[in-house]
């Protein structure tokens, strides 16, 4: 017997709702196409320290 690639954690799922649920998968699977890999963003989104300006208005979410 070998071991089926879904598993159900919780409950009972019969053979047909298995099926069902592996048969959407491929589909949705089959229906994206092959997109190139995504680049990093070419510099950091965020500000070091010491290059921020002094001074923040009170108001500030950042201070």
């Amino acid at each position: 017997m070998t071991t089926p690639d879904i598993r159900v954690e919780k409950g009972h799922a019969e053979p047909e709702e298995v099926a069902a649920l592996t048969a959407i998968l491929l589909a949705r699977a089959a229906a994206q196409p092959d997109a190139p890999a995504r680049r990093g963003r070419d510099k950091a989104g965020w500000r070091r320290l010491e290059r921020t300006p002094g001074f923040r208005a009170p108001h500030s979410w950042q201070g």
